[in-house]
């Protein structure tokens, strides 16, 4: 949304969607992308206000051949700017936090333009809330579940060794007759509450919905698929493995629909890691349905950070537990992961073409926006809203990844770290790489823009990309080995 500043000519506007609120006493990190230009005058300088601290954007004067096309003046072409910002915990609920564009222009004119504004509601949850009676709240999210499926699950909770459970489903708004036959599954059983929203609202964040529905008392929380079927001491072996952790994942087989084995364990070709945040960061370990945490880092997590492209809930989950400490792991399946054309990711046998070389450019964009830019985002976030149980290794990691697209030395730790695999260490199977290489897209456009200006050329293109343009390649041909 682009706006004509009144009495200025100044176009500002934002094209990401606007700020989610956020829970009185919690930080975050916003993406923010949008154009910023005057038709006759320079923007010398512009600056990003978040609650009265200024910020430099990660990127200005970026290609927008596409708002150039709306507005057909010169200043429009290199009008593209982003950032990464984070964002303070507000103090009271009702308040908000401003974010501010402040531009000068060409002859020392200051403006100030209106963005956006956070507000601040009530805390999610009264810290200290959870009591010390064990119960774990199990949080399933669910839409439109294929019925033999759901129903084996079902079947493998209620066969849990572990009877301290209740289990809350957040329905992501399936059709009537996809909610009825939910409820009809879990009839007369007043271990599970079924919660129907009204909107939808992707896996994302009907996972964040779950976490919410848990009920106060429950201690522990886990989380459960629509689609896969637990082993009978899934939750005893977890709970009893948890020790002084934040969270606990296990491993899990991997099997077909008819309940054929795929794969013996999810660590074939791949060197699990629940210790290194860095390698967390740039490729997730942690499968959502594997996992049990404490209250604690539930309420961290709180609310899930907006970051572009996909979004998955099990990759902040991880990252926010091993930010607050420490994450145990169980090395044995205690579950079977269905693998089934309807999952998010079914189809993971699905090998894609390899990229022409004409295409280079592109896909460099869709590795920075989707890529790098989201875990920047999640990053920040980290250091915002862990920062008082950061260990000084993990405030570095976080650090320098955010500062990769700025800093010379933040930039070569990330592009070398995919030759600790001659050390053994290939949990991230090299995906380093592809971040590094839209970090050097962004920077390689930035600086054609600039010369094809001074040379009266209109090259480049910053536009946000298709969220599907990117994948981590490395991953998903692994992956992709069953």
């Amino acid at each position: 949304m682009h706006a004509d500043v009144p009495g200025s000519g100044l176009v500002v506007g934002l094209e990401s969607p606007p700020p989610a609120p956020i829970p009185a006493g919690t930080g975050t990190a916003v993406f923010l992308y949008g154009t910023c230009f005057h038709p006759e005058r320079a923007v010398d300088r512009l600056a990003l206000v978040v609650g009265g601290v200024a910020h430099r954007p990660a990127a200005t004067g970026m290609p927008r051949p596409d708002v150039h096309e709306r507005r057909p003046v010169p200043a429009a072409f290199r009008s593209g700017f982003w950032a990464v910002l984070p964002v303070p915990p507000g103090t009271a609920a009702g308040d908000t936090v401003p974010i501010d564009a402040a531009v000068e222009l060409t002859g020392g004119e200051r403006r100030v333009v209106p963005l956006a504004r956070i507000e601040v509601t009530e805390p999610d949850e009264p810290a200290g809330a959870a009591s010390a009676s064990g119960l774990i709240a199990v949080c399933m999210a669910t839409f439109e579940p294929d019925p033999v499926l759901f129903d084996a699950q079902i079947a493998s909770l209620r066969e849990q060794t572990d009877t301290d459970w209740v289990c809350v489903i957040s329905d992501d708004c399936s059709a009537p007759e996809h909610a009825a036959r939910i409820e009809r599954s879990v009839a007369g059983d007043p271990r599970f509450v079924v919660a129907r929203s009204d909107r939808r609202l992707g896996f994302y964040r009907n996972f964040e919905r779950a976490i919410r529905l848990a009920p106060p008392e429950a201690e522990l929380l886990a989380l459960c698929d629509q689609d896969d079927r637990w082993r009978p001491e899934k939750l005893a072996v977890l709970r009893r493995s948890l020790g002084g952790a934040g969270l606990v994942f296990s491993d899990q087989r991997l099997v077909d629909a008819d309940g054929r084995v795929l794969r013996e364990t999810m660590w074939q070709g791949r060197r699990n890691n629940h210790a290194d945040l860095a390698s967390m960061l740039v490729a997730n370990s942690v499968t959502g349905a594997a996992t049990l945490f404490r209250r604690e880092i539930g309420r961290l997590a709180l609310p899930f950070p907006e970051t572009p492209g996909l979004q998955f809930h099990d990759h902040w989950l991880g990252l926010v537990a091993l930010a607050a400490g420490d994450v145990a792991y169980v090395d044995r399946p205690l579950y079977d992961y269905v693998q089934h054309a309807g999952a998010i990711f079914g189809e993971v046998s699905q090998q894609r073409g390899r990229p022409r070389p004409r295409a280079l450019l592109r896909g460099g964009r869709g590795a920075y926006f989707l890529g790098y830019a989201p875990r920047a985002v999640q990053a920040t976030a980290l250091l915002v809203r862990c920062g008082h149980l950061l260990t000084p290794a993990k405030r570095r990691a976080l650090r320098r990844f955010a500062a990769a697209e700025r800093s010379p030395l933040a930039f070569a730790w990330l592009a070398l770290r995919p030759l600790r695999v001659l050390a053994g260490r290939d949990e991230t199977l090299g995906s380093e790489a592809e971040l590094a290489r839209g970090i050097a897209w962004r920077r390689l456009v930035s600086a054609v823009a600039r010369g094809a200006a001074l040379a009266g050329r209109r090259i480049g293109d910053a536009r946000f990309p298709d969220p599907l343009s990117f994948e981590q390649r490395r991953l998903r041909r692994w992956r992709a080995r069953l």
